[in-house]
């Protein structure tokens, strides 16, 4: 049976949750994101999965519209991505300087753009892309069996080989996550379980909201240097 409720009401009742969503992901990324085109991504993604919804699937519709939910918003993030070629090899550079620094060692953003030769406006290009892509796919890496769910669009994700390799993926994720400072770990829990702000994470660890998302970055750079096996 479909979920009984029209769409009016289900934006009413999935608002507040849209916008905590939003400030999660706006959290991590530039000023000229708009915070209210993020909330009207997260709408449409709402009302997608209000018409997509597949009871028989044994999901709840809760989880799956949150699912959904942030799905838009990210297929909007990457719909906006640009980054010019010359800053590319930048990213590199800033990931470097980012993994190599030490887990007491705050690097602000004047260093950083020293360090590279760069000036304020190319690190953030730089953190933007690096922000987008590390909220992209980690906490869909750990979404269990039951919370998939396969529509139209993403049926080819059934391919065994596709299937094959995120598994290996995954199991990579979890063992190098494994070997995190439970520093690291609590960061992670609070950030992909808890759904807390890098602000309110802050304040659990009695640290400022930009050394948060500074160890964010560090925590996930590594964490990709240890899954492609580039460290």
């Amino acid at each position: 049976m479909k979920y009984q409720i029209n769409e009016e009401q289900l934006v009413k009742e999935f608002i507040p949750k849209i916008k905590i969503i939003a400030l999660n992901l706006k959290s991590t990324l530039p000023k000229n994101v708009e915070l209210d085109d993020l909330i009207q991504e997260g709408i449409i993604g709402l009302i997608q999965s209000y018409r997509r919804f597949k009871p028989e699937k044994g999901v709840s519709f809760y989880t799956y519209a949150l699912k959904r939910i942030k799905g838009a918003m990210l297929d909007y993030l990457r719909k906006i991505d640009w980054l010019p070629k010359e800053t590319r090899s930048l990213v590199k550079k800033y990931e470097d300087l980012v993994y190599e620094s030490k887990e007491d060692e705050y690097l602000d953003d004047d260093f950083i753009a020293k360090k590279l030769h760069i000036d304020l406006g190319d690190l953030n290009k730089i953190k933007f892309s690096i922000s987008k892509r590390q909220i992209l796919n980690l906490d869909d890496y750990f979404s269990s069996d039951e919370e998939e769910i396969w529509t139209e669009e993403n049926e080819e994700e059934n391919d065994p080989e596709v299937v094959a390799y995120k598994e290996i993926l995954k199991e990579k994720l979890k063992e190098s996550i494994s070997m995190l400072t439970d520093r690291e770990k609590l960061i992670l829990s609070l950030y992909y379980d808890e759904g807390l702000t890098f602000k309110e994470i802050g304040k659990v660890l009695e640290i400022t909201e930009s050394r948060v998302s500074q160890l964010h970055s560090a925590i996930i750079i590594k964490l990709k240097k240890k899954v492609t096996g580039s460290e």
